[in-house]
Parts: structure tokens; sequence; C-alpha cells
């Protein structure tokens, strides 16, 4: 598979491993014509995401060994379905994001603008951030 480009438009960046996450279960949110839901999106799941996800018809919590799914918890990273995690921006539930590992392809479903309005993502020299 030649390398894909995250959002950011540097390589696409592992998303988890631990839960492995991604359409191949490879780590990263890698696409291919075969991901009808374009899972793209890197998201921090939070308690509220999960339960809206619930909600609208996307299970996220119940394990199901058979697809190699463990059921997420609060704080996991996942590679979530682009319209899934723009159907709970939509509705106020704002999950984190990291852009590094958000696959380029989920700007055909969310706009950049909402990824980066949800940016989890840590710069690498954290002292920035100390101010």
């Amino acid at each position: 598979m030649e390398p894909q480009r995250s959002v950011t438009g540097e390589p696409l960046e592992v998303c988890s491993l631990d839960p492995t996450t991604g359409f191949f279960r490879d780590g990263y949110c890698n696409t291919a014509p075969e991901d009808i839901g374009s899972h793209t999106v890197c998201a921090v799941v939070t308690a509220e995401f999960l339960d809206h996800q619930r909600i609208i018809g996307n299970d996220l919590v119940t394990p199901m060994p058979q697809y190699g799914f463990p059921g997420l918890q609060p704080g996991d990273r996942w590679g979530v379905c682009a319209s899934r995690w723009l159907q709970s921006y939509e509705a106020g539930v704002k999950a984190p994001v990291v852009l590094a590992a958000t696959n380029e392809e989920a700007l055909k479903h969310v706009p950049l603008e909402a990824l980066q309005e949800c940016s989890a993502d840590v710069p690498d020299d954290v002292r920035d951030l100390l101010g």
C-alpha cells in the first residue's frame, strides 16, 4: 500500500496500537475503496461521544471479537468513520481529533475547520504550551 497522508499534508501517523485501530487493523487511519465507511478520523473518544454514537446506531463500546474490535473506553484513540464523527460534531458532541493521524480522505466528508477546531494534537516542543 502506498503511504497515505494526513490532513496536515504530512505522512499519516499512527492513531492507536492499543487498541489496534484502522480499517486494516494496522494502527493507522489508512483507507481504500473497500472502506465504505471511510474510517479516516483519528478521534480520542469521550464518554459523551461514545454515548452519542450509540444513540445514532454506532455502538463503539460492545466488544465484537469476530471483527477484531475490543470495545472502546473514554480516552481511547480510534479511527472512526468520518461521517459518524461529523454527525456527533454537528450535534454538539465534539470528540477530540489527532490531526497528524487523520487521513486526508476524511476531508471528503468533514470540513478541515471542524477537524482543526477539535484538534487534540500536541506540538513536538511542549514548551510552547507552558507559555
